[in-house]
Formats: structure tokens, sequence, C-alpha cells
């Protein structure tokens, strides 16, 4: 008799999703999906789809899903919790729509503390678009509008945005992860749920920042993406949690 120990969470749609080969947002949204699973959550949750290479991601969750105009999930988001407190309400966003055109909103919601969570998914460039530097593309980083690499005299430097909204008292949950390796992806999990565990428990805003790889628009192979992110994007953006309830900490 053999028993299966491996398969699709109920949370995720039986269907092949768009992304290149190699790209972390189907890891990201398996893991979304298991925490969802495991908490039992799946019939009350309400997500929120960006503007961006995820922005399909409401064919891939099995739930309720709202698409938001570029940058303005965090708005939406907050909309629909304030209307239905009792559901679980999160948003899934790029550094192009979290970071760029959407940086007042994810700030001021994380101020004002509203009960959501966010999973934020960084590799440093614009996706969808072409690749083009993102607010969160490395110094030196070559992208099609920093062929020459990014230049901090002009562009300033890449933005710590965990980091950043860590400093806002709204925010009460607030982690750095990564997908790269099976270890790495406890650990993201881990983050995500406790993330979500903060909006259940009625304490506050979280975040979930995912360090990602983009083997297209980098022009590499996936293995060497996650080789470049290790050696690149870690150092600059370090692995952790930034922000915790003392309540939880505890």
């Amino acid at each position: 008799m053999t028993e299966k120990l491996f398969a699709r969470p109920k949370s995720l749609t039986d269907v092949s999703t768009h992304y290149c080969p190699g790209c972390h947002h189907g890891i990201i949204h398996r893991l979304i999906a298991e925490v969802i699973d495991e908490l039992d959550v799946q019939d009350k949750t309400i997500g929120v789809a960006p503007v961006g290479c995820s922005v399909l991601c409401y064919d891939y969750f099995n739930f309720d899903m709202i698409e938001a105009a570029h940058g303005r999930a965090p708005a939406t988001a907050t909309g629909v919790k304030r209307v239905h407190p009792d559901a679980v309400v999160f948003s899934y966003q790029g550094d192009g729509d979290l970071a760029a055109i959407g940086t007042a909103e994810i700030v001021h919601a994380a101020a004002r503390g509203e009960k959501i969570t966010t999973v934020f998914v960084n590799n440093a460039i614009y996706g969808m678009t072409g690749g083009q530097m993102a607010p969160t593309t490395l110094v030196n980083q070559v992208t099609t509008t920093s062929p020459y690499g990014r230049n901090p005299n002009f562009t300033g430097m890449p933005i710590k945005m965990s980091e950043m909204l860590a400093t806002l008292d709204g925010a009460k949950y607030i982690a750095r992860v990564a997908v790269n390796n099976p270890v790495n992806m406890i650990k993201a999990k881990k983050a995500i749920k406790q993330a979500f565990e903060i909006q259940l428990n009625g304490l506050g805003f979280a975040l979930v920042e995912v360090l990602s790889i983009c083997p297209t628009n980098w022009g590499m192979s996936p293995l060497e993406a996650v080789e470049w992110m290790e050696k690149n994007m870690v150092p600059y953006y370090p692995l952790g949690v930034f922000k915790v309830p003392e309540e939880v900490a505890k």
C-alpha cells in the first residue's frame, strides 16, 4: 500500500503557471497556499494581485482574489479588511509594484497598522516590462535602463524596504527570507505563517520580503541566477526577522 507524501495544496488551482523557467514565484505561491491550508482559512482568505509578473496569480490561488491597480494593492487590501474584518487578507507584490509606484501605499498601510499581510517578492529588477532598473536593483547591476550598471551618484542606493518599514510603529512583523534552497524554503514558510498569524491575532501589519531570482531578465541560467543572488543580493539584503511583537517573541 502506497502513501502519498506530497500533493498540491488545496489553496492552489490545478493549472500550469505562466512563469519563466527557474522563476521563484511558483515556490512562493506554494508556500502561501500550504500556510493557508495549515491555518484552515481557505474559505475566508482574500488575496490582492499586483501588476507585474505575478499579475495573473488570481488564476493560481484557489480562493477569492482581487486585481488591484499598479501599486495600489495595500490600499485595496485595506478596504477589503475594513469591510470584512474577519477575513484573512493579503497582498502579493513585486519590487516595482511595492517599492516604486506603490511606495506611499505600503508605507502608510504599515504606519496605520492595517491588519493585513503582505508578501513582497524582491528580484531586484522589473520583470514583466522588460528588465528595467527597479528601486531594489543593486549598485553596478546591469539592466535595460542601466546598461553600464546602476550608478548611485545618479539613481541613489537600492532601497531596503524591510528595514525602512520596521521603523514604523504600526508594523508589527517584518522579515526577509529567500527560497534559494530547501533550508531557506522552510524558513520562508515559517515566516509567512507567522505573518498570517499576526493578522489572525489582530496585532497589526505584517510583511515578509522574499528574495527571488529573475533568470530571464538577468540573462542567466536558473542555477547561475541562484548563485548570483546568494553572492550579491543576500549580503546587501540580509535575511532575518527585523521586527516581531513582544508577545510573539517571548
